[in-house]
């Protein structure tokens, strides 16, 4: 025979209404412990095996070169090798998505160009999502881009550029590395800014954009510096301005487009990031490295060979310049109609 009362209730209620609450807390308090563990103990035992780090541009370009400066140091500063693998094509978005779905261990690391923050912008749509697919690990090194053009051409400085465009309207056009390339921004940003109506001219390439306007077929060419700083000490091109808000130490005396224009500034970075939910201590731990080795004067000097000031910076910060860029290329590309199916 069952007596009921009124202030029984049934059992399983009971519990799960004081009990399990409890319980629930415990265990979730208990995980928490666990992960910071298990992150803990990866740190601390990271890396015990190589590492591969994914460049997503093809082999010899500036990204490449980036990675094997930093390769040795690496490898010593974390006592395992750091095997660099190019995967190359579709602007970087190849690579870009083998390590978004990679395991987040540490073990597989991207190393990219600025194209990762314009590539959102551009192309209808990606394997990833830049924003949360990825953590940042660390500004590797900056380089800006830089107008040049043929000796023959009039203009000699920005100032002039100007000035001649807007006496001759619809007839200078500008040569980049290709649609939506960090020289294609710059271009675009820079007709922006001046209202000037220069025709664009995408390339498969620094190298064949770079040909054309040594010969003449083009006057104006937007492309990183490491692709013609020889051609620009020897005279063969002449440089108008950089697209960095500062000047470049590897030419001191050629001046920034913000000297002209206010708030005009195109960083052509070099990054590091490891998958989404790569263990804090493990993303540390890289970064560590990568800022002890920025602190290497033949690193230093490897980086200026280059073109580019190297940084080492903190994965907060690099996690501020891609939330910063990110919408601010989306407005550009929206604005300027550039597009890649």
């Amino acid at each position: 025979m069952i007596i009921t009362t009124r202030s029984s209730r049934p059992a399983g209620r009971f519990v799960f209404g004081r009990l399990t609450r409890g319980a629930v807390f415990a265990a979730a308090m208990g995980g928490c412990f666990a992960l910071s563990a298990i992150s803990t103990a990866n740190a601390d035992t990271f890396p015990n095996k190589p590492i591969n780090l994914i460049v997503s541009y093809p082999a010899g370009g500036s990204v490449d070169v980036s990675a094997r400066i930093l390769q040795d140091p690496l490898s010593k500063a974390l006592g395992q090798p750091v095997v660099v693998e190019n995967k190359g094509g579709a602007g970087g978005t190849i690579g870009t998505a083998i390590v978004a779905k990679a395991k987040p261990d540490g073990y597989t690391l991207l190393i990219t160009l600025s194209s990762h923050t314009i590539n959102p912008a551009i192309y209808t749509s990606l394997p990833f999502d830049t924003e949360k697919d990825f953590s940042p690990v660390s500004m590797v090194a900056s380089a800006p881009q830089i107008l040049v053009a043929n000796p023959k051409f009039p203009p000699s400085s920005l100032a002039e550029l100007i000035e001649y465009s807007k006496k001759h309207p619809d007839e200078v056009p500008y040569g980049s590395a290709g649609t939506g390339s960090p020289s294609h921004i710059a271009g675009e940003l820079f007709k922006m800014k001046t209202g000037l109506n220069l025709t664009h001219i995408p390339y498969r390439g620094g190298g064949p954009a770079t040909i054309d306007v040594l010969g003449g077929t083009i006057p104006l060419l937007w492309v990183s510096l490491p692709s013609v700083t020889q051609h620009i000490k020897s005279g063969r091109l002449k440089a108008l301005a950089v697209s960095t808000k500062d000047r470049t130490p590897v030419l001191p005396d050629v001046p920034s487009v913000s000297e002209t224009i206010s708030g005009f500034n195109v960083d052509s970075w070099y990054a590091m990031f490891a998958p989404t939910n790569t263990p804090p201590a493990v993303v540390n731990k890289i970064q560590a490295a990568i800022a002890d080795a920025a602190k290497d004067k033949k690193i230093q000097d490897a980086f200026l060979a280059q073109g580019a000031v190297v940084v080492g910076g903190t994965p907060a910060e690099l996690d501020q310049v891609v939330k910063t860029e990110v919408p601010m290329w989306k407005a550009l590309a929206k604005q300027a109609n550039i597009k890649i199916n």
